[in-house]
């Protein structure tokens, strides 16, 4: 089913909107949701509110593009739900492992300057994503926006772990002259 057929669903609040979603983007969700999380139970869980949330939310919101949208619903419940997990327990998804990858790269203050200077480290961030090839983008993307573990990443692309380990070592190493050389970190 296409997507403004599924969205056409959700508007005229046909329950078949979220077994067409799942149709489409369950898997999708699943494997988003089980590389932050790294627990089936609670990815599943966490799909579930993804489709919760969706039918609270279209409409008023028309989505542009489904897909986009459903991931980043998805990440984010993904991400509160390892929140409140990990408040009083160890966890054993991807999230911990790839940001502690990043965190050399910026400033991790929380003051009302570190916020206005957050926006414009998201603004050089995408600047230098969009300069990167494109299979830089896509391993780094898969690595810190999905937290796909290094060695699904490897096989998925066809490269060793150890070739994509440095690549993507060598990528932050950039990022972090990027940011330093726009006055951000």
């Amino acid at each position: 089913m296409e997507d403004k057929d599924i969205i056409g669903l959700y508007i005229s609040r046909s329950e078949r909107a979220i077994s067409e979603t799942d149709i489409k983007y369950g898997s999708y969700c699943r494997t988003i949701a089980r590389n932050v999380l790294g627990d089936n139970g609670e990815t599943e869980e966490c799909v579930n509110d993804t489709y919760f949330s969706l039918w609270k939310t279209i409409p008023p919101t028309i989505p542009t593009i489904l897909k986009s949208f459903i991931a980043k619903i998805t990440r984010n419940k993904a991400i509160n739900m390892y929140e409140k997990k990990t408040a009083s327990k160890r966890s054993n998804g991807q999230m911990e492992v790839s940001i502690d990858e990043l965190t050399e790269c910026f400033d991790s203050s929380d003051d009302a300057q570190s916020r206005v200077e957050r926006q414009e480290t998201i603004a050089a961030l995408n600047e230098f994503l969009e300069g990167l090839d494109k299979n830089k983008r896509i391993y780094f993307i898969q690595r810190y926006w999905y937290m796909t573990p290094i060695k699904e990443i490897a096989a998925k692309n066809n490269i060793s772990e150890g070739s994509l380990k440095t690549m993507l070592s060598r990528i932050r190493a950039d990022l972090k002259k990027y940011i330093k050389a726009r006055g951000l970190y």
